[in-house]
């Protein structure tokens, strides 16, 4: 009788000391009370056969006894379960928030990163747009030089040829009048 209760309350213990345990375990265990379980009743039975000469009352006394610590063994193993499901919820919960706060911080990074790009590739236009503009300066300034100087230079060969010209015209005159004189006296 007292091998029964230390049984029982052995597995009264080890549902208590099942906090956070894997599925596997939990199993085990509810696998280990009901066969401690089934023992007790066997050994309740055997009891019975043995002392035929107890009285009925004694031998129900016992298998009610033996039912008593096979439901609360069930009893146990139905709370371990409950109490793994609500760590697993937990556990999911928490894995459920780091994968919520990794995206999180994902897509703040891509938002930082746009943003430094963007940044970077308004500095870069308006640099190639001042770039562009000292360019076209640069280029204006050496067309107008070339212009002026081709101008100039236009300028100057018309000088020379008009000047060229006169005094060719003068050449001619002169000579015509030379002509003109030698042939009149």
């Amino acid at each position: 009788m007292t091998d029964k209760r230390k049984r029982a309350r052995k597995a009264s213990k080890k549902a208590e000391e099942a906090t956070v345990q894997p599925l596997e375990e939990v199993q085990e265990q509810v696998e280990q009370v009901a066969k401690e379980a089934e023992e007790q009743v066997e050994q309740a039975a055997e009891e019975a056969e043995e002392q035929l000469a107890r009285p009925l009352d004694e031998v129900l006394g016992q298998a009610e006894k033996a039912y008593a610590a096979y439901m609360e063994a069930q009893r146990q193993v139905a709370s371990a379960y409950r109490v793994n499901e609500q760590q697993i919820a937990k556990a999911y919960k928490r894995a459920e928030q780091q994968a919520k706060n990794a995206c999180d911080e994902s897509i703040r990074q891509a938002l930082k990163a746009r943003e430094e790009t963007m940044t970077q590739a308004l500095k870069d236009r308006d640099d190639a747009i001042a770039q562009a503009g000292r360019a076209y300066k640069k280029a204006r300034e050496q067309a107008e030089g070339a212009c002026e100087t081709s101008v100039e230079e236009a300028w100057q060969k018309r000088e020379e040829a008009a000047e060229q010209a006169w005094q060719l015209r003068e050449e001619t005159i002169e000579q015509a009048w030379n002509i003109y004189s030698k042939l009149s006296r």
